[in-house]
């Protein structure tokens, strides 16, 4: 399958969960098409035992995709500037140490604790899986997605000040988030050390660099 063919499927599907969604679930957008998405996975799994077929072409669309590549150096930069076109730089500079404080300190405490929470979770269902496995994956859910939130705080008439520090970490967390992933996924599997100094020159590759490639 071509990569037109897989964005036009891509494209044709999220239109169908979408509109379902609004004809019959009348959820928030996000979470409506998620929770569809969810759904059809679950049946698929279902029909697979069937002979349907249905359950190999998904695995085949699924392993012509590489993920790593087309989230990270893919999907993630347009939906960063996308969430930064409506974002006013005059808001962000009024609350840039909380912001700051929320996409570094929160972003890590949020590691530690998710994953801590995963670890303690497989260790009392008798699954051994190592501490720093657990860190990867809260690595990896620590960073949010405001969207759905963003929508409810507007109904809901919550304060300006507060819409912007949500929306102004969502758009600085996940440099910090990449980052720890892929230190902690160094140390899980032994290839990077743990050391200071590349930490750092990591980190700002991913968020200076990230900034002098935007701004170009």
């Amino acid at each position: 399958m071509t990569l037109f063919q897989l964005l036009a499927t891509l494209l044709t599907l999220a239109a169908l969960f979408s509109y379902f969604n609004h004809r019959v679930l009348r959820l928030p957008q996000t979470i409506g098409v998620m929770l569809v998405a969810l759904l059809v996975s679950l049946g698929l799994q279902l029909l697979g035992p069937l002979g349907s077929g249905i359950e190999a072409t998904a695995e085949t669309l699924l392993h012509a995709v590489d993920f790593d590549d087309a989230l990270l150096h893919g999907m993630l930069a347009f939906l960063l500037f996308a969430g930064a076109l409506h974002v006013n730089l005059g808001d962000l500079a009024q609350q840039g140490r909380v912001i700051a404080l929320l996409a570094t300190v929160g972003v890590l405490g949020a590691t530690f604790l998710a994953g801590s929470f995963a670890w303690l979770v497989f260790a009392a269902v008798g699954i051994d899986v190592p501490l720093v496995w657990c860190l990867v994956f809260g690595s990896l859910i620590a960073p949010t997605d405001p969207i759905a939130v963003l929508g409810i705080l507007k109904t809901a008439g919550a304060p300006k000040s507060l819409e912007t520090k949500i929306t102004g970490e969502s758009l600085f967390n996940d440099g910090v988030a990449v980052v720890v992933f892929l230190v902690l996924v160094g140390v899980a599997t032994g290839e990077t050390p743990a050391e200071p100094g590349a930490i750092a020159w990591l980190f700002v590759q991913e968020t200076v660099g990230g900034a002098l490639f935007g701004a170009a």
